[in-house]
């Protein structure tokens, strides 16, 4: 089991002026709340799920019964914490950093196998990495470099979606099935090239306006989509494999879009064996500002119930772990942490998705425990 964080390490640093909100598990059944002065409100008799919350505008003077600390929560004693999204689709964006799309491209490359990514490394940052760096992604200069680098043998798909004017955007998991804080986080246990993937995800409303963020991990299985990038689906989409936390933080004065341009990500990785990585995923770096992802994402699409958009992350992991030239990748019982000031901090244990805690609660199971509890209005 996790050790119990304290509110301090679990809520963002300035928790007394933000409105967060999220879901916990009661027993009755989850229950969406509301942080305010050191506890927990219920407020599923006015919003009885998150959607419902994110069409307020008056979240943060809503009332509810009191259930919990603030100071207990992840507590044996206290309540237990789930993905702060219900209804929501959850959508991701990828290869929005330059450094993200040259490891894509090694992947692609190596087929792969983590034993030839070092070597390609190498090449690839020689030959693009200043390249893409440097253009606006969909502009004249782009088109220009694309033609370059196809006239040089050095394109790929990674690249166009890098620099073209059409971003990545795929669907990362079904609704319900993320796992929040101290959820163990499930990799396929048929990878062998793997690992986390630290993101801020704005967190939508069903007119498409971005009404916060929280953190995510977007689990990455390299050896599967660099075989090929039509196993994506099978490499993303796993029982256990998205986890978001701890809490949504709403856009208020106190925190706004520019917050998340700037968010500085931090990953800590704890290996069951003392191993220890850590790695940054800085938001200023992206190559496609996060109102355009979301522009994107709802390009000739609606989503009723709202969705969560993964931005992508900066953050490759080539230190090696075991075996020299072969990078990092995960093992059975590390803990990931993730953290920014404004966000606080997600932390999950590692397992594979067989060993997983399976996902036994749809929309059908939401929808009856609801009407159970007399929280369906028309």
């Amino acid at each position: 089991m996790l050790e119990a964080p304290t509110a301090a390490a679990l809520l963002p640093h300035d928790h007394a002026q933000a409105v967060l909100v999220g879901r916990v598990l009661l027993d009755a059944g989850p229950t969406p709340v509301l942080l305010r002065d050191g506890q927990v409100l219920d407020l599923s008799a006015v919003a009885p799920t998150v959607a419902d919350l994110l069409d307020r505008d008056d979240v943060a003077t809503l009332d509810g019964p009191v259930i919990g600390s603030v100071d207990a929560l992840g507590t044996p004693e206290g309540l237990r914490l789930l993905a702060p999204i219900d209804l929501q689709v959850v959508k991701a964006c990828g290869v929005t950093f330059a450094l993200s799309a040259i490891e894509r491209v090694i992947e692609e490359r190596a087929r792969g196998d983590a034993d030839k990514a070092s070597a390609i490394r190498g090449e690839l940052e020689a030959k693009v990495g200043s390249g893409i760096r440097s253009v606006v992604p969909g502009s004249d200069e782009a088109a220009s470099l694309k033609a370059a680098l196809i006239e040089a043998g050095m394109w790929s798909q990674y690249l166009e979606v890098a620099i073209g004017p059409d971003a990545e955007v795929f669907t990362k998991a079904p609704v319900l099935s993320a796992i929040g804080w101290g959820g163990d986080i499930g990799i396929r246990s048929d990878s062998d090239w793997n690992n986390p993937e630290p993101e801020v995800v704005l967190i939508v409303d069903r007119n498409g306006t971005p009404k916060g963020a929280a953190l995510g991990n977007d689990v990455n299985l390299r050896d599967f989509e660099g075989r090929s990038a039509l196993l994506l689906g099978k490499a993303k989409d796993n029982n256990a494999s998205t986890s978001i936390g701890p809490f949504i933080r709403l856009f208020d004065r106190t925190f706004t879009m520019d917050d998340v341009r700037s968010a500085v990500v931090d990953l800590h990785i704890t290996g069951p064996e003392g191993y220890t990585l850590q790695g940054t995923n800085k938001m200023s770096e992206i190559s496609r500002d996060p109102t355009d992802l979301v522009r994107q994402a709802l390009s000739e699409h609606q989503y009723p119930d709202g969705f969560a958009l993964f931005l992508g992350t900066l953050f490759a992991p080539v230190q090696d772990r075991d075996h020299p030239g072969r990078g990092f990748t995960h093992k059975d019982g590390d803990v990931v942490r993730i953290s920014t000031p404004k966000l606080g901090t997600l932390v999950n244990r590692v397992t594979t998705s067989k060993a997983a805690a399976p996902w036994d609660f749809g929309i059908r199971d939401l929808m009856r425990n609801l009407a159970k509890r007399g929280l369906l209005h028309s």
